[in-house]
C-alpha cells in the first residue's frame, strides 16, 4: 500500500418468542413472508469468550442523529444524566457524516479500514461502493461489528431505529436487504421515518423479520392521536418493550436505540404546518405558546447559542506549506439569515424533547446493573463558518458530540481524555467482559468510568472524503443545498487546544493538492481565523504535523481484519511514535499516484 500522498486512495482500501417487539403495536403488517433471523452461533467462540465469570452488565446505547452540542442545554433528563455520570468534554467523531460515523461506531475502526467513506454507495462505478449500507456489507463490517461478538458471548442483542443509510425497504416489492448478523431483535425504522409520520418498520415474529407499515394519520385526527404515531413515540414503545421483556433474563442484553431526531425531514412534509425539523405536536410553537424547548425557554434560544454564527469566510482561506494562500473552499454563496438560524435552532430544540422524555423512561426501566450511554453520530452547523445548514466540516460544531455514561461503578465528573467514537466498540466489549477485538483502532474507555482523572489519549483524528452523491440518494441533500459537496477531502488532528486540517484541494481521486488550516482554541471556542501562517503558532503546528505523519504511517499499514499494531493503537497518545514519519509531497504541487493494491478505489461523480 502507498505510504504517502492522497489519503483517499487508501481509504477505500438466541431465539425470540412470537409476538416480540413491534408485533404488539398498532400498524398494518404485510402478509408476505419475512426474512429469517441469521442463525445464532452455538457456543462461545474463543474470540468472544468473556474474560471474567462475574455477572455481566446490561448495556443500552442511545444514538442521536445530527445532534449538535447547542441542544444539550435544552434536555433536562440528559443534563441530569450528565450530572450523575461520566461526561467527556473532548468527545469527537471520525467523520461528521451519518453512515461513515455509524460504521466506525460498530467496528471501532477508521473509515480507511471500514471502506465506508460516504452516506451513499455512489454506484455504479468502476471500483465498487464507497459508502452506505452497500459498502458496509461489501467490506465485511457486519461481521466485525461489536454486537456480533456480544451476541456470541451470550448477550441478547436488540436494535431499534435508524440503522445505516441505504438500508432501505423497496416500496414496490416490500423487500429489504438481508438482516445483518448479530441481532436477536432487529426493529429497523426505514428512511421514511425522517418525516416523522408515514413510515415502515421491521419486527420479529417466530424468528422471522417482517415489515409493518405505520400510515400517516389523517389531518383530521387530533394532535394527540397523531403524536401517538410519531416516529419517536413508536421507537420509544419498541425500546421499552424490549427492556421489559429482557429485564429479568438470566442472560445480559445490549440494546441500541438509534433515533431519527433531530435530523431534518426528507422530501415533502407530512403535514402542511411541518417545518424542516418536525417536532411532536405537543412540543411545537403555536400562536399562544412559543413551544417546548425543555430546560430553556424557546424565546431565549438565538444565534448567541451558535458560536461563530455568521463569521466571514475571508480569513479562513487555507495556506500551502510554503506559506502562500491557497484557493478558499468556502466559496461565496447564500448565507443563513439570523431569523432562519434561530428558527432552526428552536425547532431542533423542540424536536429533541420527545427524545429526552424517552431517555427518562429508559433510565426508569433499566435495572441498576445497566450502563446507559448517550451520544450522537455527528454534530451540525446552522449558519456557523459562513455556511448554511449541514455537517461534514472538521470544526467543533460538526465533530464534537456528547458522550455521557451512567451505570454501575461510574463516578460522576467530567473526563479530560480525548475520545473518538471508534472507542465505543472496544468499550462495549470490555463492559461485556470481553477482550476488545485486535482489529479495532479504538481503545476501551472502561478504565475512565471509575477513574475520572485518567487521561491516556491527547488527540483525535478525522477523515473526510469528497464524493458527489447521485441525485436523490443522500438524505442530507434536503437541507444542504449542495453545500456538502463543496467540502474537500481532508485529514485532521484535534488536540484539546488546537485543530490542524490537511485539506486536499484536488477533487480527483489520484492527484493531491495539500493546503492547511490551523485553529487555536485557547482563546476562542470556535474557528474564527486560520492562523497556520503565524510564526507564534509554529511550535503547536509542528506538534500536530508530526501526529499527521504518524497517522499516515498507520493508514499505510491498515487492514480490515488483521490486528492493529500497538504503535498505531497508541497514535492518539501524547508520546511520539518510534518510527520514521511519512512526509507528504511538496504542498501545493499536485501529483499523480497509483491506487493501493487490493483495495477498491472510488470514483467521484
Amino acid at each position: 500500500m502507498r505510504t504517502r500522498g492522497r489519503l483517499v486512495a487508501a481509504l477505500v482500501v438466541g431465539a425470540l418468542a412470537a409476538g416480540c417487539g413491534l408485533n404488539d403495536r398498532s400498524g398494518d403488517s404485510v402478509e408476505e413472508p419475512g426474512q429469517p433471523l441469521p442463525t445464532r452461533e452455538s457456543g462461545t467462540p474463543p474470540s468472544a469468550k468473556p474474560t471474567t465469570s462475574a455477572d455481566r452488565p446490561n448495556i443500552v446505547m442511545i444514538l442521536l442523529d445530527d445532534f449538535s452540542m447547542d441542544l444539550l442545554q435544552t434536555m433536562p433528563t440528559a443534563l441530569d444524566m450528565q450530572r450523575r455520570g461520566a461526561s467527556y468534554a473532548h468527545s469527537f467523531v471520525v467523520d461528521s457524516l451519518c453512515c461513515v460515523s455509524r460504521a466506525s461506531i460498530f467496528t471501532g475502526q477508521y473509515p480507511h479500514q471500514t471502506g465506508v467513506l460516504a452516506n451513499v454507495s455512489n454506484m455504479p462505478n468502476a471500483y465498487g461502493p464507497i459508502g452506505g449500507y452497500e459498502a458496509f456489507d461489501t467490506y465485511g463490517n457486519g461481521e466485525r461489528a461489536f454486537n456480533v461478538r456480544l451476541q456470541q458471548s451470550g448477550y441478547t442483542t436488540g436494535f431499534v431505529g435508524k440503522y445505516l443509510n441505504q438500508y432501505e425497504l423497496n416500496p414496490s416489492t416490500r423487500e429489504f436487504p438481508d438482516v445483518p448478523e448479530g441481532w436477536d431483535d432487529f426493529q429497523v425504522m426505514f428512511g421514511s421515518a425522517y418525516n416523522g409520520w408515514g413510515f415502515d418498520t421491521t419486527y420479529v415474529e417466530d424468528r422471522e423479520v417482517k415489515v409493518r407499515e405505520y400510515p400517516r394519520p389523517d389531518e383530521e385526527e387530533s394532535e394527540e392521536d397523531r403524536d401517538a404515531k410519531y416516529a419517536a413515540t413508536v421507537q420509544e414503545e419498541a425500546a421499552l418493550e424490549f427492556l421489559e421483556k429482557h429485564r429479568d433474563d438470566e442472560d445480559p442484553y445490549f440494546l441500541e436505540i438509534s433515533t431519527y431526531g433531530p435530523h431534518s425531514r426528507v422530501g415533502s412534509p407530512a403535514y402542511p404546518e411541518d417545518g424542516l425539523f418536525p417536532a411532536a405536536f405537543q412540543d411545537r410553537r403555536t400562536d399562544e405558546h412559543p413551544g417546548n424547548c425543555g430546560a430553556v425557554s424557546c424565546n431565549a434560544l438565538n444565534t448567541g447559542d451558535l458560536p461563530g454564527f455568521g463569521d466571514e469566510r475571508a480569513d479562513n482561506a487555507p495556506y500551502y506549506g510554503n506559506g502562500k494562500q491557497a484557493p478558499a473552499w468556502r466559496r461565496p454563496g447564500r448565507k443563513l439569515s439570523a431569523a432562519d438560524a434561530q428558527s432552526a435552532l428552536r425547532s431542533r430544540a423542540q424536536m429533541v424533547q420527545s427524545i429526552d422524555r424517552m431517555i427518562g423512561k429508559v433510565l426508569d426501566a433499566v435495572s441498576p446493573d445497566t450502563y446507559v450511554v448517550l451520544t450522537s453520530d455527528n454534530g451540525f452547523h446552522i449558519g456557523q463558518h459562513g455556511l448554511i445548514r449541514g455537517k461534514g466540516t472538521p470544526y467543533d460544531s460538526d465533530t464534537r458530540v456528547p458522550l455521557i455514561v451512567v451505570g454501575p461503578g461510574v463516578k460522576p465528573g467530567v473526563r479530560q481524555e480525548v475520545v473518538s467514537n471508534i472507542d465505543l466498540a472496544p468499550t462495549f466489549e470490555e463492559m461485556a467482559g470481553l477482550k476488545p477485538a485486535t482489529y479495532q483502532s479504538g481503545i476501551s474507555l472502561v478504565p475512565t468510568l471509575t477513574q475520572p482523572g485518567l487521561s491516556r489519549q491527547d488527540y483525535a483524528f478525522f477523515e473526510h472524503t469528497f464524493a458527489r452523491s447521485l441525485a436523490g440518494d443522500d438524505p442530507d441533500a434536503a437541507y444542504t443545498g449542495g453545500a456538502l459537496e463543496t467540502i474537500p477531502s481532508y485529514v485532521a488532528v484535534r488536540s484539546r487546544t488546537g485543530l490542524l486540517v490537511r485539506l486536499d484541494l484536488d477533487n480527483s481521486w489520484t492527484g493531491v493538492n495539500y493546503a492547511y488550516e490551523y485553529y487555536d482554541y485557547r482563546y476562542r471556542s470556535w474557528e474564527k481565523t486560520n492562523t497556520f501562517n503565524l510564526p507564534e503558532n509554529q511550535g503547536k503546528i509542528r506538534e500536530l504535523m508530526k501526529k499527521l505523519d504518524e497517522f499516515d504511517m498507520c493508514v499505510a499499514e491498515a487492514t480490515r481484519d488483521e490486528p492493529v499494531s500497538d504503535t498505531c493503537r497508541k497514535v492518539r497518545a501524547g508520546q511520539e511514535l518510534k518510527a520514521e514519519p511519512v512526509l507528504p509531497g511538496q504542498p501545493g504541487e499536485p501529483s499523480e499516484e497509483p491506487a493501493a493494491p487490493n483495495v477498491p478505489v472510488p470514483t467521484k461523480r
